[in-house]
C-alpha cells in the first residue's frame, strides 16, 4: 500500500547526505595539488579511488528508481490516488493499521535489501579498482 514511502524517505536522507559530502569534498579540493610557484594541476587522470559522494549518489539513484517504480505500481492498482488522503488505506482506520504494518515489514526489508546490494556493489568496485591499480601499465 505505501511500502514505497520507506524507500523514498531513505532516498531523501541519502540525497541530502550525498550533497553535504560532495560539498565537503569540493571544499577540501580532493584531486588537486598545490605546488609552490606552480598553479594547481588535476590528478584525476589516474584515479586512485572513487569519491564517497559518487558512491552515495549510486545509492540515491537506486533508491529513487525503486521508489518511483513502486509508486507507479501502487497508482496502477489504485492504492495511490490524486486526491486527499492520497493513500486509499488512510481513509479507513483498519486499513491504516495494515498499511503501517506493511511499511514496517515490507518497506524496511526492501530498503535494507537495496542498501545491502549497493554495499556489495561498492565493495566489488573498490576491489576491482585496487586490482587494476596493482597491474603494471604498458607504455607505448
Amino acid at each position: 500500500m505505501a511500502c514505497f514511502l520507506v524507500t523514498a524517505a531513505e532516498a531523501v536522507i541519502v540525497t541530502a547526505v550525498s550533497h553535504a559530502v560532495k560539498t565537503k569534498e569540493e571544499k577540501n579540493e580532493v584531486g588537486h595539488v598545490e605546488v609552490e610557484g606552480v598553479k594547481s594541476f588535476d590528478l584525476t587522470e589516474t584515479p586512485t579511488e572513487i569519491p564517497w559522494s559518487r558512491k552515495l549518489k549510486w545509492l540515491s539513484y537506486l533508491l529513487w528508481g525503486g521508489a518511483l517504480l513502486l509508486c507507479f505500481e501502487h497508482i496502477w492498482h489504485g492504492e495511490v490516488v490524486p486526491f486527499f488522503p492520497f493513500l486509499t488505506a488512510m481513509s479507513d482506520p483498519g486499513d491504516t493499521a495494515e498499511m503501517l504494518h506493511e511499511m514496517s515489514t515490507v518497506g524496511v526489508t526492501m530498503a535494507l535489501l537495496v542498501t545491502g546490494a549497493w554495499g556489495v556493489m561498492v565493495c566489488a568496485v573498490d576491489s576491482m579498482l585496487k586490482r587494476a591499480l596493482k597491474m603494471p601499465r604498458m607504455t607505448a
